[in-house]
């Protein structure tokens, strides 16, 4: 009786700390930690990011090339190896740098893997900056992206919906919300507004069929308003909703209120090439000592839970399309007899301009990725990856004066080109690495912040 006691003694603290354990684990799920990831690996034995104090000291803007491999210093003599392919940084630096670009910043990533291969960040004038990893631009009309989601997932519109408009093409007025046969002389379908970066479309469907709340929650699951997982620290894309219904409309059209990380930016269009199934970006592949011995590297392809369903980024994807087939982004990505720079590689985008008056910048933005044609016979996995070419997904920010040579899209469309060129793409060649006699142009004039002109 007395051996029984004692063991009943000593299982009861332990049960005691069980107990303690699994409600803190299950607090923790929703506890302040977790509040800043934007989804849990789900399944993975492997961390989804390495523990911090090996990555230490991880600077991204001072990275080097040696022996075609790029890499950059940690603390403790360590040395990170990057998944950045040189060429291609080399590619985005020097457009970046020949435009004299006041602040621009290009990320490319493999959507299969998560793998980065490119990660530059360009400012004119004044010390380097993460450009890639800030998240101070306004989202513009890059916002579009996830209104559609939640138009698809939440009002059950699709791309084929046609809704009547006029008026917003460079802001929108109270009067622009409100259908008027007698006005709305222009009809398109919502793939069409996608495109065409339409904002009254987008504005009024908003205001018809969503809540302040639902699309509050699509931006959410899209990484709004959190830390994006990543090797070094991301700003998060902040988000706000005014209180008033033109304010909310604004806001889902791509007017302020939004902004956006380059990487985030990249990561949401490698979302949507992934059916709504996130993978981490990681540009550190693995970690040296300084002997030169690998003491960590890092897993590949770390899915994310689903933030949206299959259907609904099929949906957006068919909207995106019309970016570059049919909208702001089709002389970008075509010559001027109409022939695709990217020859038999479809890519899905959208862009997004505003002009703050107040502080005379012109932003503009692209996010994009590669989709598999239809005929492409090796595709390995039906994710669109052949068996040596990933399809990858970029972002890109320009921070232009009033006067520019140069928009996102069209840099877009050069880092693309040198990808592919690179990995032997049929019919595609590498940019020209030298700015020949273009113009410069003046955006359209803003008295005040909050013109959008695609």
């Amino acid at each position: 009786m007395r051996r029984s006691r004692m063991v009943l003694g000593a299982l009861v603290p332990l049960a005691v700390v069980l107990a303690v354990y699994l409600v803190r684990s299950k607090g923790h799920k929703d506890g302040p930690d977790d509040a800043a990831s934007i989804a849990k690996v789900g399944n993975v034995a492997t961390p989804q990011t390495p523990p911090r104090p090996l990555l230490g000291g991880l600077d991204l803007t001072k990275i080097t090339v040696n022996g075609g491999v790029a890499s950059a210093q940690l603390e403790g003599k360590r040395t990170a190896r990057l998944t950045i392919e040189p060429p291609l940084q080399r590619v985005a630096h020097e457009i970046m740098a020949m435009h004299h670009l006041p602040e621009a910043a290009v990320v490319l990533m493999d959507t299969v893997t998560g793998r980065v291969l490119v990660y530059a960040s360009h400012v004119e004038k004044g010390p380097a900056r993460d450009l890639c990893a800030e998240a101070t631009a306004p989202a513009a009309s890059v916002f579009k992206v996830v209104t559609g989601s939640a138009l698809v997932e939440s009002a059950g519109i699709g791309p084929d919906h046609r809704e009547c408009y006029s008026g917003g093409e460079q802001r929108i007025l109270e009067r622009d919300l409100t259908p008027d046969p007698k006005r709305d002389r222009w009809c398109t379908t919502l793939a069409g507004a996608m495109g065409r970066s339409i904002n009254t479309v987008f504005a009024r469907l908003a205001l018809q069929h969503l809540k302040p709340a639902v699309l509050e929650e699509t931006a959410k699951n899209l990484g709004f308003g959190s830390t994006l997982p990543f090797d070094v620290p991301v700003q998060p894309s902040a988000l706000r909703f005014p209180e008033d219904s033109l304010g909310f409309a604004r806001t889902a059209a791509g007017f302020w209120n939004t902004t956006l990380s380059p990487i985030h930016a990249a990561w949401l269009s490698a979302t949507m090439a992934r059916g709504g199934e996130p993978v981490r970006p990681h540009v550190v592949s693995d970690v040296m000592d300084d002997a030169g011995k690998v003491v960590w590297t890092a897993p590949q392809a770390v899915s994310q839970p689903r933030v949206i369903k299959a259907a609904t980024a099929r949906a957006v994807t068919t909207m995106m399309d019309e970016t570059v087939s049919d909208g702001t982004s089709y002389k970008a990505f075509h010559d001027g007899k109409g022939k695709a720079f990217l020859a038999d590689i479809p890519i899905a985008g959208k862009t997004g301009t505003l002009t703050d008056g107040a502080t005379q910048r012109f932003y503009t933005w692209f996010t994009g990725f590669s989709r598999a044609s239809e005929d492409d016979s090796d595709d390995v996995d039906g994710s669109g990856a052949s068996s040596t070419t990933h399809p990858v997904a970029v972002g890109v920010l320009v921070v232009n004066n009033p006067t520019w040579t140069i928009k996102a899209n069209v840099l877009a469309r050069e880092v693309l080109r040198a990808y592919f060129a690179e990995h032997k793409a049929a019919n595609v060649t590498m940019p020209q690495l030298r700015l020949t006699t273009s113009k410069k142009k003046t955006a359209a004039p803003a008295k005040r912040s909050g013109k959008s002109s695609e």
